[in-house]
C-alpha cells in the first residue's frame, strides 16, 4: 500500500480543493471527495499541477448512512493508506429548524456529525496502529453561537468541535495529531456578497481567502495545534460578544425582526 496519501472530502470546489492543493504541495498523493461529478475534473487538474502525484476522485454522498464504512472499504481495496484524513464535506446553513424538511435534517446531521465522526473512528484505528497519521475536521466559529435560523448548523458543528477536542486528547501520545480548523467568513461565494464588500472584508481581516484558510490550518495540523480559527482576531471577539448575549435579548431581536 502507498503509505503517503491523503483523502479530502468535499474537495470540488473552495475550501476542500485548496486544502487538496495544500496537501500535494507537501507531496501527498490524493484521494478527493464530492457527490459532484465535476471532482473529476479536479482530478485531472491537480494531475496537471503536480505531475508524478497519484490524484484519485470518488463520487459519493456523504450524508448517507453506510457512506463512512464504503469509503473506508473503497480506500483499502485500491491500496490507499490513509496518513492524512479531512472531514470538509458540509453544507452551510441558515434557517429555522422546523421550516428545514425531514430530508435535509437528516442529510445536514449525517453530513456534518456522523459521517466524519465514523470516519475518524475507522481511519484513526488505522493511524493509532501505525503510531502516525493526521486528521483535520473543518468546523466552525458557528459552533460557539447558539442563536435563530443557525440553530442546525451551529449545532452540528459544535458536536464535531467538542468531538474533536476529545480526539486530539486520545490520538496525540500515539503520534496521531487531529486538529479543529474554525472558519469565520471564507470567500468561496457561499454568502453571495457583492466583490466590493468581500474585498473591504478581506482588507479588514473579516474575510479569509480560502488559500489562507488552508495554508494556516494545515500548518496548524503538522504542528500538532488542537484547534485554528481563521480569521482569528474578529471572530474571536465577535463570537465571544454573542456568547454574553442573554436568550431574552435574543428572543426580543427575533421579535423585531432583527436577525
Amino acid at each position: 500500500m502507498n503509505t503517503h496519501f491523503a483523502l479530502v472530502t468535499g474537495s470540488s470546489s473552495g475550501i476542500g480543493l485548496s486544502l487538496a492543493k495544500g496537501l500535494a504541495s507537501r507531496g501527498y498523493d490524493l484521494l478527493i471527495v464530492s457527490n459532484e461529478e465535476m471532482i473529476h475534473t479536479r482530478a485531472q487538474e491537480l494531475r496537471a499541477s503536480y505531475p508524478g502525484l497519484r490524484v484519485e476522485s470518488l463520487v459519493m454522498d456523504l450524508s448517507l448512512q453506510n457512506a463512512a464504512r464504503d469509503l473506508y472499504e473503497y480506500t483499502h481495496a485500491h491500496e490507499m493508506e490513509i496518513e492524512v484524513l479531512v472531514n470538509n464535506a458540509g453544507v452551510y446553513h441558515d434557517r429555522d429548524i422546523l421550516d428545514d424538511s425531514e430530508a435535509f435534517t437528516s442529510l445536514i446531521l449525517n453530513l456534518h456529525m456522523y459521517t466524519p465522526a465514523m470516519l475518524c473512528y475507522l481511519f484513526g484505528q488505522d493511524m493509532r496502529k501505525r503510531g502516525k497519521g493526521y486528521i483535520l475536521n473543518v468546523c466552525s466559529v458557528t459552533s460557539k453561537i447558539v442563536a435563530q435560523r443557525l440553530g442546525t448548523y451551529a449545532s452540528t458543528k459544535s458536536f464535531l468541535a467538542a468531538f474533536t477536542r476529545s480526539l486530539h486528547i486520545e490520538l496525540k501520545p500515539y503520534g496521531v495529531y487531529v486538529t479543529n480548523v474554525s472558519p469565520g467568513a471564507v470567500d468561496t461565494g457561499l454568502y453571495n456578497i457583492k466583490p466590493i464588500y468581500t474585498k473591504i472584508g478581506k482588507c479588514l481581516g473579516i474575510i479569509a481567502s480560502p488559500e489562507m484558510l488552508s495554508k494556516r490550518a494545515l500548518r496548524a495540523l503538522f504542528h500538532g495545534r488542537s484547534k485554528v480559527t481563521v480569521p482569528a482576531v474578529f471572530w474571536h471577539l465577535l463570537t465571544f460578544i454573542i456568547q454574553l448575549i442573554p436568550t431574552c435579548v435574543l428572543r426580543l431581536i427575533r421579535r423585531l425582526g432583527w436577525f
